[in-house]
């Protein structure tokens, strides 16, 4: 749960790097609460509105831990357009999200070597 809390505490850092670990902890969390939210709006009868407000309370972190997880294997957040394309782009998206560590670079230290490390 950690995981998804520390992406929250960075609530609009779209600077540095996160882990794929830290990635996809926040994905799998986030779903995880939309299936519950969608579960419970299905028993009480209103139709996507807790999943709307919190499908737009998690935008701007969702899209900051993906900036931070491009960033990590050495891409720019500007990637992010590439989800325009349809379905291409979520895949290359996907793989990118997928992709190991690049190591030091422009964006800032390996986050893996605990040197600075901010997303443990």
């Amino acid at each position: 749960m950690h995981w998804y809390l520390d992406v929250l505490k960075q609530y609009v850092a779209f600077s540095g790097r996160a882990r794929r670990q830290e990635y996809w902890m926040f994905m799998l969390f986030s779903i995880i609460i939309s299936l519950i939210l969608a579960v419970v709006e299905n028993l009480i009868g209103i139709p996507n509105v807790l999943t709307g407000i919190y499908s737009l309370a998690v935008l701007l972190p969702s899209l900051s831990v993906l900036f931070r997880r491009l960033h990590d294997t050495g891409r720019s957040g500007w990637w992010v357009l590439i989800s325009f394309i349809p379905f291409i782009g979520a895949i290359i998206l996907l793989v990118f999200a997928c992709l190991d560590s690049t190591g030091d670079n422009q964006y800032g230290p390996n986050p893996k070597t605990g040197a600075n490390n901010t997303s443990v």
